[in-house]
């Protein structure tokens, strides 16, 4: 039995498909919730699957596809982004940010939104990230994920005229480890107007973008 209450007025109501929380639920929990999504037709995304409980709930659902780098699972057609340059950069300091930035990508994909993920230009090595800027100021939207002390998207912000999405990860030695540090370090700021989301939240930093995206639409910024 699921008790579930699915919000499938989400996509009418807010313009974004509801997303499926899958860490804290059963794989007969998941799967029950696709079906009734299937019966709705709409798309399901369920985030933070394991591989365990991944390869359990698509051989009871051939149609699941797994994303194995962003712990998630999608059913149903990904619509077919619009032409033109990528609207939003996905942006990580390191390789290891790679679940974060997968996830972010994926949610924005679930809504037809172009992305261009570009991996591994932390500050460590600053050239990476400068030789990057021309391909950086192409998108309307930012989202740069990092762990350690979090000042990747610090830097981005005060060189790039665009909103930026700041996703402190939870990768690090000592202090850094969990991502408060990155979390308060992006918190802490000095460059004027940089967003900041929760610890690895890559899906909610994506949500922010749909949404100045969708803002930018609706007045006449296209």
């Amino acid at each position: 039995m699921v008790d579930a209450r699915l919000d499938l007025q989400r996509r009418r109501r807010l313009g974004m498909v509801e997303a499926i929380w899958g860490e804290h639920k059963t794989g007969d929990q998941i799967i029950a919730i696709l079906k009734r999504f299937e019966d709705a037709g709409e798309l399901g995304l369920v985030t933070r699957v394991d591989a365990t409980k991944a390869d359990f709930i698509s051989a009871a659902l051939p149609q699941v596809r797994i994303h194995p780098h962003a712990r998630c699972l999608t059913m149903g057609a990904l619509p077919t982004p619009k032409g033109g340059a990528p609207e939003v950069a996905v942006i990580s300091g390191g390789s290891s940010d790679r679940t974060v930035v997968s996830e972010a990508t994926l949610a924005l994909q679930c809504h037809g939104i172009g992305v261009d993920t570009v991996m591994d230009v932390g500050v460590a090595g600053l050239h990476r990230l400068l030789d990057q800027l021309p391909r950086l100021q192409t998108a309307r939207v930012l989202i740069a994920c990092a762990g350690m002390e979090g000042a990747l998207p610090t830097v981005i912000t005060g060189l790039v005229p665009q909103p930026v999405i700041g996703v402190p990860v939870s990768v690090g030695y000592g202090i850094s480890q969990g991502g408060r540090t990155a979390l308060e370090g992006m918190l802490a700021s000095c460059a004027p107007g940089l967003l900041v989301t929760n610890i690895d939240n890559g899906y909610g930093a994506a949500m922010a973008a749909l949404r100045i995206l969708r803002g930018d639409a609706e007045d006449g910024w296209e």
